[in-house]
Order: C-alpha cells, then structure tokens, then sequence
C-alpha cells in the first residue's frame, strides 16, 4: 500500500502532488489501467511492436 506522510506545515495539495507522482513514478496507475479490461494476446503483440518503433523512431531522431 503505498502512502505519503503529510509534513509539518505542508498543504493538503501539495501532498497530493506528491502522491500523485509518487503513484507515476511507480507505474501504478498505469498498471490499473491495463488491468482494467482483457487485451487479446495479438493485440499485446501489436501494442509493444508499437512502442518499440515509437521507440526507434525518437532514438533516431535524437541521433541525428
């Protein structure tokens, strides 16, 4: 479970801030999101060949 202490003197906002990047950092949310509904096998498939030129294509560009 994760959690954030709220220190002395700190808003509530900004401990929800703090959470929610605490919550991105770990890929929790994203990991919920997958979860949420069942991915065919090819359609994984075809989701991280995606990514994986995505990828590519933003290493190259850097590159040159």
């Amino acid at each position: 479970m994760t959690g954030v202490r709220v220190r002395d003197d700190e808003s509530f906002e900004k401990a929800l801030r703090r959470f929610n990047k605490f919550c991105e950092k770990t890929g929790i949310l994203t990991d919920i999101k997958k979860h949420q509904h069942f991915e065919k096998p090819s359609e994984r498939r075809k989701r991280k060949l995606n990514a994986a030129r995505r990828k590519m294509r933003k290493i190259q560009s850097t590159e040159e």
